[in-house]
């Protein structure tokens, strides 16, 4: 199934990416296999995942998190949903986009 997730690399960065094989991509993580800015940052650690039912669901979701800053990425992670609106709006001149409701009434994977 599609899935979005993001990694937190060993020097405190987050990965963003998706994949239809969350297991599968993990391990090419963690064997360096996987893309050259997790490769140099390893080891890697799943902080977040969630399950789509459509491919293009799933690369929309990873660009449009991929736009957004540290602190609005951690707000995901931790499930702040409330505050993503007001992590949107300051940081809108860098061109942050609010989470979708489609994808903010869907739960998370368990990491």
């Amino acid at each position: 199934m599609p899935c979005v997730y993001i990694l937190q690399c060993s020097d405190g960065s987050f990965y963003v990416g998706s994949t239809r094989d969350l297991a599968q991509r993990l391990t090419q993580h963690h064997e360096g296999k996987g893309a050259a800015y997790t490769r140099r940052r390893r080891p890697v650690t799943l902080v977040w995942a969630m399950e789509l039912e459509r491919v293009d669901e799933a690369y929309y979701l990873e660009k449009q998190v991929q736009g957004w800053g540290r602190e609005k990425r951690i707000a995901l992670i931790e499930g702040r949903f409330e505050d993503l609106p007001a992590l949107a709006r300051k940081g809108r001149q860098a061109g942050a986009a609010e989470l979708s409701p489609e994808f903010r009434a869907r739960a998370p994977l368990e990491p």
